[in-house]
């Protein structure tokens, strides 16, 4: 029986792809957009700016909201949280710190 080699792309591009992983998976940040806290509705991102996440702030009206998805029907968020570390992800190889 005769070994079969890899060729160096296929080495190449399979080493490529475990990177990617890697780098996308680890250090990646939940999506975050700007919305009133008591009607969920989206709002232009000035409304947030400035503020921390949190209810008050020196921003608008708005807070961000992490993770989750907007409504095509309503324009209203949904499925995430206005608290971040609730929605912070991990991947692949990566620990959860207790910091937050």
């Amino acid at each position: 029986m005769a070994k079969r080699r890899l060729r160096s792309s296929t080495v190449v591009l399979g080493g490529m792809g475990l990177l990617a992983l890697t780098i996308t998976s680890c250090g990646s940040e939940p999506d975050r957009r700007c919305a009133d806290r008591s009607t969920r509705e989206t709002l232009p991102s000035y409304e947030c700016r400035g503020s921390s996440g949190g209810s008050g702030g020196s921003g608008g009206r708005g807070s961000y909201y992490y993770g989750g998805s907007t409504s095509s029907y309503d324009g209203k968020v949904q499925g995430g949280s206005f608290d971040k570390s609730a929605v912070d992800r991990g991947g692949f190889g990566c620990t959860r710190s207790g910091g937050g």
